[in-house]
């Protein structure tokens, strides 16, 4: 799978190539200029889209693990991120809650 970032102007020529080749994609905007346009394996594809519309910014720990994988980054590399960034979000709800109410972790 493919995750190409672009200027919104190149959108129209990018998907005509794209339904020109009979490949399946999916878009997200990124902002009033730029859209993410994600194409190859259908398979990646639906998956990318059972995310949700929504920035990459936002996306879960183990959604962004998913995509890093799909996108053929390290494994070890993107099981490092993972564990940084469940460890972050741990540390923001330890933060946000009272001592006496922190839940165990397992």
């Amino acid at each position: 799978m493919v995750m190409h970032t672009m200027d919104h102007a190149e959108l129209d020529a990018a998907e005509f190539m794209l339904k020109q080749k009979g490949m399946d994609y999916h878009l997200e905007v990124v902002n009033p200029r730029k859209v993410n346009l994600y194409f190859g394996n259908p398979n990646c594809v639906e998956v990318i889209r059972s995310f949700g519309k929504k920035s990459l910014s936002e996306y879960s720990p183990e959604e962004d693990f998913i995509l890093g994988i799909m996108l053929g980054y390290d494994r070890n590399q993107q099981c490092v991120r993972y564990i940084k960034k469940i460890k972050r979000e741990q540390d923001v709800v330890q933060a946000l809650l009272p001592s006496n109410e922190i839940p165990e972790v397992a």
